[in-house]
């Protein structure tokens, strides 16, 4: 059995309310990824397909839903409890999926019936080692149809030390001028829902396996555009940045 609405529509606000903490302009930055997904489906015979890969509770995957009500949006992540709370708030909206990206055959837990239009991902692909990252984006790009698009909203220094020590600077400053209301972080949220008895019940069925591997990876932009390029994307950049946080569009 799984969480009632009330729960989920409170654990999932929850979510959203403690990652403003780790994002500057997180919802500049949704919209700027909205923007360039109906940019490149505009026009498009047929429903558009969008995934959101490392999806949460499928917050982006629902404003973009929102924004193109034709599409088929595909909430992606490897956390059922996550998955579980997002099927539960947003409903049809969105399809859940449960997958580790980068993990042998994860696009295939997907049931694409057809080639994907976007591919989207924000604070999420940082997890994976370079390695894997470079086989994730390969694998995508052989999914893309030809003018489809990837597009990560993620933490990415600059390639100059000086100008990521001045990025930095930026993003702290926007911080104190923006603060937080928010009480809640990462940590807080986990040890909350652990706490909640419906929602500890789910943890304990999810076992141990209900966060992917974490290995990480400390690429600058140009490593990212690089290893975009070797995957196959012809034209890749940067199309959004506030500080360290960047929104990267890679077109096939």
């Amino acid at each position: 059995m799984g969480v009632n609405a009330v729960t989920a529509a409170r654990w999932v606000e929850r979510w959203e309310d403690q990652q403003q903490r780790y994002a500057v302009d997180r919802e500049e930055s949704f919209t700027v990824i909205a923007d360039v997904v109906e940019h490149v489906t505009r026009g498009r015979t047929g429903p558009p397909l969008v995934l959101d890969l490392g999806s949460g509770p499928g917050c982006l995957a629902a404003r973009l839903a929102h924004r193109l009500p034709d599409a088929e949006v595909l909430a992606v992540d490897g956390d059922p409890l996550l998955l579980e709370l997002g099927s539960t708030y947003y409903g049809s909206a969105l399809r859940h999926v449960e997958a580790m990206i980068g993990e042998p055959g994860w696009l295939d837990a997907l049931a694409l019936d057809r080639p994907v239009d976007a591919a989207v991902s924000t604070t999420a692909l940082h997890y994976l080692d370079h390695g894997t990252l470079g086989r994730v984006y390969r694998d995508l790009a052989e999914r893309l149809r030809p003018g489809g698009v990837l597009v990560n909203g993620d933490h990415i220094s600059p390639d100059s030390p000086k100008v990521s020590e001045l990025a930095a600077d930026i993003g702290r400053r926007h911080a104190e001028r923006h603060p937080t209301l928010t009480h809640h972080d990462w940590e807080s949220w986990w040890s909350g829902a652990a706490s909640d008895p419906e929602l500890a019940r789910f943890l304990t069925q999810c076992g141990s396996h209900r966060h992917p591997r974490c290995e990480g990876n400390d690429l600058t932009v140009s490593s990212h555009l690089d290893l975009l390029r070797e995957a196959g994307f012809e034209h890749v950049g940067v199309v959004w940045q506030y500080g360290h946080s960047h929104v990267l569009a890679a077109v096939r």
